[in-house]
């Protein structure tokens, strides 16, 4: 079984080009967090000293701002299987929050 039957079977999805553009849909998401955190960073802070709150506030928002990025999931039609994915994902936060 390849690596791909195995992320279908695992994700419940039909078939494997549902498979691979859901992979493209993280890549892209992936891609447009990384090329927008350099602009920004470089705009904020002109010197290139990044002060240690930026870097903790790049990580706490980045969590929220990835996911808003599933709109690359209406250009790929996959959008069950994203809300899906969103819906378990902050499950899993929120039940950390509540131990």
């Amino acid at each position: 079984m390849s690596w791909l039957n195995k992320l279908q079977a695992r994700w419940k999805v039909n078939t494997l080009g549902q498979v691979v553009l859901i992979l493209i849909v993280f890549a892209c998401t992936g891609f447009t967090v990384l090329f927008i955190k350099q602009p920004l960073f470089e705009y904020w802070f002109p010197t290139g000293i990044k002060p240690l709150w930026a870097s903790v506030a790049y990580w706490i928002l980045i969590f929220p701002v990835y996911n808003l990025f599933y709109c690359f999931m209406d250009l790929f039609w996959s959008v069950p299987f994203f809300w899906d994915f969103e819906k378990r994902f902050f499950n899993r936060i929120m039940s950390n929050f509540k131990k």
